[in-house]
């Protein structure tokens, strides 16, 4: 058994670096989702822009024909100006000329927000136009990138994949099957040594029969908590703990026998 062990370790370490290789060819492709979500959305904001934008250079166009329209009707009314004969025409083609002032006053201040405005969404448009140049570059290095990394570790698994075919034989498969499951679910770690009557893997104290079995090598012997498969690795002090609980435990039972035989003779005095 312990040739099974000393290769269970080997085939340990194989397997956890298998484990970490798969994990991260699982996260290469992440990195450029992020970078290739970032780009989706910086297009979609620069295409709602746009639409702004082309919508507000419609509305600018025609605030800029009804100023002129407005200039216009100014201008005709103040010309109007030397027909005119009477006091209540005057009055009049005055409060025609002063409507017209203030509407022309108004579009011209409404042109001149929406210029402004138009300006700003040309700048933002032009610095977005930007971002996406910079994010597709960086889609594209991160897509080659991607396609390098993934190789690499493609090549790293083929690798561990020789080891560990080299390293099964003569480990039954079951006890194979296990041992990978128990190595994915416990962070690369699935076969532990017992000192005394602690698993090293979770550190619980095993019960010293188990610990017994263990110590024979006869079968494969998983610890009841953390389900790693057992050895026994002699330390002194652990040692000397294991000892001194079998010496508790055999005394025990010798107690036990004990009282069942006063029991027993107890009762056949009763007879």
């Amino acid at each position: 058994m312990q040739a099974v062990f000393e290769k269970l370790r080997e085939l340990q370490n194989v397997l956890a670096e298998k484990f970490a290789v798969l994990e991260e060819i699982k996260e290469i492709p992440r990195t450029l989702e992020t970078k290739e979500e970032l780009l989706t959305r910086g297009k979609k904001t620069f295409l709602e822009k746009h639409e702004k934008y082309e919508k507000a250079k419609e509305e600018l166009k025609m605030l800029r024909s009804s100023l002129d329209q407005a200039e216009l009707d100014r201008e005709k009314s103040e010309k109007r100006m030397e027909e005119i004969s009477t006091q209540r025409e005057y009055e009049a083609l005055e409060k025609e000329i002063k409507e017209a002032t203030a509407k022309e006053q108004s579009l011209r201040k409404n042109l001149l927000a929406k210029e402004r405005y138009c300006t700003e969404l040309e700048e933002q448009l032009e610095e977005q136009e930007s971002l996406i140049e910079l994010q597709e570059e960086e889609v594209h290095t991160e897509t080659e990138k991607k396609d390098e990394e993934l190789a690499k570790k493609e090549a790293q698994l083929v690798q561990l994949k020789q080891k560990e075919d080299e390293l099964s034989p003569g480990i039954d498969e079951t006890i194979l099957f296990k041992f990978e499951r128990i190595i994915k679910n416990k962070n690369g770690i699935g076969i532990v040594p017992v000192h005394g009557l602690v698993c090293q893997g979770c550190h619980m104290t095993l019960p010293v029969q188990m610990v017994n079995d263990v110590r024979k090598e006869e079968e494969f012997k998983f610890c009841p908590y953390c389900s790693r498969i057992l050895f026994y690795e002699q330390i002194e002090s652990a040692e000397e703990q294991f000892l001194s609980r079998t010496a508790e435990v055999e005394a025990e039972i010798q107690e036990g026998s004990m009282a069942e035989f006063v029991d027993k003779d107890e009762f056949e005095d009763y007879l």
